[in-house]
């Protein structure tokens, strides 16, 4: 994988340092306070550990979309209380990102081991446009830059990529365990390797599969998804949410396939119902080519999910993002729940290398509890696609050395 520095290539003593980091506090709220802690947990060990270590700690962080505009309620004042909180230490709120107000703050008010939170990065239109002055600016107030915000690294915005151009730049602990894990999945893999690819639209995941086929030995589809790949087989969907207009573009990914060796997986008995309700009277298994005309595909059926869980046996690691079914409604989480406990059995025994990411897979792979025993858990959610696509990630080549 890529070189990049982590804080183990730092002084241990970091005192009379002024450390940027770059973290994601955009934090979901309700009534003035956040509802979930997880972007807050995920970088406390970076703030800590600097912190511990001497250095007056300045984070960076967007919030919203104000679009280059100040608004008071998308002010990174909203989160203080929160991220305080979590840290278990007083965070000095700085109400802008460059100029006098923040010099006076380092040098005057904040003291070694000191943690101070700047204003929304997003609020001054040199961030998104990665304004090279901009970041210049926000530099000069520091003496070294650690991203710690993976989930914001396939933007190329000041603070995510023009900031590792003017100061030492590090990779925080939770980035540095990202990319260790991303590298074990898809970077230099043990083969074989299987891929999960779940979720409503084939559409929305091209080049997602496009890049896999070439990547992996197993690719299994589900979700909506399964319904455009079988009807691009000939079968009947019956009213089944289903893109037929990629019927090409999904038998071209099929073909390539093929001819790179990764077996498709597909499933061949399905769980179906009339209406999308929870345990509605319709709700019955069937083979695929047997879905009436007026039934929708839900899931996947028992046998397709022991056949997966086979082939799981059979790997040493895997990429997981998207569900199996409609998996937020029951009992169509059934199939979603059976694969990812199997998923989390072979890790726990060591047999399996599992990494999983997105906002819909985190979400079903916690209502399967398995979501302590994946190998790694990604909570990015456009970032991980990127990732997946093999595309190149701008913050973090920034941090290549």
């Amino acid at each position: 994988m890529a070189k990049f520095k982590t804080l183990d290539d730092l002084p241990a003593d970091l005192t009379g340092e002024v450390a940027l980091v770059r973290v994601d506090l955009n934090l979901p709220m309700k009534d003035g306070s956040a509802t979930d802690v997880t972007r807050v947990e995920a970088v406390k060990p970076t703030i800590l550990e600097l912190a511990g270590r001497g250095a007056k700690v300045l984070l960076l962080a967007h919030f919203g979309r104000p679009g280059g505009q100040r608004s008071s309620m998308l002010s990174t004042s909203m989160v203080v209380g929160d991220v305080e909180a979590v840290l278990g230490k007083e965070v000095m709120f700085i109400p802008e990102i460059t100029g006098p107000v923040v010099v006076q703050s380092v040098e005057s008010i904040l003291r070694a081991g000191d943690i101070g939170l700047l204003d929304n990065t997003r609020f001054w239109p040199g961030e998104e446009g990665n304004d090279p002055n901009f970041a210049q600016a926000i530099a000069a107030h520091g003496t070294l830059y650690v991203n710690d915000a993976f989930s914001a690294a396939h933007r190329a915005h000041a603070t995510t990529e023009g900031l590792a151009h003017f100061l030492p730049a590090y990779a925080g602990r939770s980035m540095e365990a990202e990319l260790k894990a991303l590298d074990a999945a898809l970077g230099a893999p043990q083969a074989p390797v299987a891929a999960v690819v779940g979720g409503a639209k084939v559409s929305t995941k091209l080049a997602v599969l496009e890049h896999l086929v070439g990547k992996v030995q197993h690719l299994i589809i589900g979700g909506g998804m399964a319904n455009t790949f079988l009807a691009a087989r000939g079968v009947d969907v019956g009213k089944s949410l289903c893109e037929h207009d990629l019927a090409e573009t999904v038998s071209r990914i099929m073909d390539e396939a093929d001819k790179a060796g990764c077996t498709v997986h597909l499933p061949y008995d399905v769980v179906v119902a009339k209406e999308f309700a929870a345990n509605p009277a319709s709700l019955r298994t069937c083979n695929v080519h047997e879905v009436a005309l007026d039934e929708m595909i839900l899931d996947l059926g028992p046998q397709a999910v022991e056949a997966l869980a086979d082939v799981l046996k059979t790997c040493r690691t895997l990429v997981w993002n998207g569900p199996l079914g409609a998996f937020e409604t029951e009992p169509f989480d059934a199939a979603t729940v059976a694969l990812a406990r199997t998923a989390a059995a072979l890790t726990l025994e060591g047999s399996l290398v599992s990494v999983a990411g997105g906002g819909d897979t985190v979400a079903a792979l916690a209502q399967a509890g398995a979501s302590d025993d994946f190998t790694y858990i990604s909570t990015a959610g456009g970032a991980f696609l990127e990732w997946m696509e093999g595309r190149e990630l701008p913050g973090v080549s920034a941090l290549e050395s």
